[in-house]
């Protein structure tokens, strides 16, 4: 068993925390966007949620916005049009279904991640990262039989939709040549903004009270809270994390963290709403934080570099449990 380099590894943490982060603030998003979200104000929701931090980010990085190729621009776009699918289906069928059966079927993105990397590079997936996603399944299962699973919903096939949808942002911000090379926050800036427009275009259709407008004139003092903590946290941090890291990992490993997302999610229902998940529900954070775990390790013999080699042999690129992953934008030619 090849050990992996400590630098290598302090590398690895370095890229992961930030992406647990992310599943910390999306656990906790659940609540927060059920507690400012209707089924008539999804979209004008979406639209502030996004807006809000559109002037910052593009005051941050108007150089390098100026500095994006058409072909670049195009890309990011593309991956915005992807975003605003996720959110669209997500919060749509979080409205319709419960957070109990959202928490679980959204989970399902850390299976179909790297079954579909798998697939794209024709490619077998190691056994240890198999059988650490499945234990992972397993747990999220456990943690959320606590409250009972009901037969599924329309809202649950819109989450079901949304996992898919996830999967494929994932892949394609690792995978999508037009984008390499480009700043992360102009892409960021631009995927978001490309989001927003494909949610303004849409607003129409909910109504007149709906409207972004009409939601911000009902919004009291908690429900702006809710929002810039959903904007600036859930929306801001958490994409351009993933972006920065997905180039500097893969798309499995990025997956795998996000997939603690029910693990908080509990969390903050124990802790905000008073939930209570019994013995099953503990087993089952138990089950994903060890699995998430495992396949960290996992990952980390898949992408540490090979035995010691002659001088003239080239340092590989990035790699993913499944073989090597194509650099992202900006990545070195050395990633943890």
């Amino acid at each position: 068993m090849t050990a992996v380099p400590a630098p290598v590894a302090r590398r690895a943490w370095l890229t992961d925390l930030p992406v647990l982060l992310v599943a910390v603030a999306w656990g906790s998003s659940y609540l927060a966007a059920k507690g400012i979200t209707t089924a008539q104000t999804v979209l004008g929701v979406l639209v502030l949620r996004f807006a809000v931090v559109l002037p910052a980010l593009v005051a941050a990085g108007w150089r390098g916005l100026r500095s994006l190729t058409t072909a670049q621009v195009r890309g990011a776009a593309l991956l915005g049009a992807i975003l605003a699918g996720i959110f669209l289906l997500e919060t749509y069928g979080l409205v319709h279904t419960s957070a109990t059966n959202a928490g679980l079927i959204i989970s399902l993105t850390m299976i179909f991640t790297p079954i579909a990397e798998s697939r794209v590079r024709g490619t077998r997936l190691p056994g240890a990262f198999t059988a650490a996603a499945g234990l992972s399944v397993l747990g999220v299962v456990l943690l959320t039989q606590g409250a009972g699973f009901s037969a599924p919903s329309g809202g649950d096939l819109l989450v079901l939709a949304a996992a898919v949808a996830r999967t494929v942002h994932v892949l394609a911000m690792a995978r999508l040549r037009s984008v390499r090379g480009a700043d992360a926050l102009s892409l960021t800036t631009v995927q978001l903004g490309a989001a927003t427009l494909v949610f303004a275009v849409l607003t129409p259709v909910a109504g007149a009270d709906g409207t972004p407008w009409a939601v911000a004139a009902g919004f009291g003092a908690a429900e702006w809270l809710g929002l810039l903590y959903l904007s600036v946290c859930c929306t801001l941090f958490a994409f351009f994390v993933q972006m920065w890291a997905v180039r500097r990992t893969s798309p499995s490993r990025v997956s795998l963290l996000l997939g603690t997302e029910p693990v908080w999610a509990a969390v903050a229902g124990i802790a905000l709403a008073g939930d209570r998940p019994g013995w099953p529900g503990l087993v089952g954070v138990t089950l994903v934080l060890c699995g998430t775990a495992w396949g960290r390790t996992a990952a980390d013999r898949a992408t540490a570099p090979p035995a010691p080699a002659p001088p003239a042999v080239p340092v590989p690129g990035p790699t993913s449990a499944s073989g090597p992953v194509p650099a992202g934008p900006g990545a070195g030619p050395v990633s943890g």
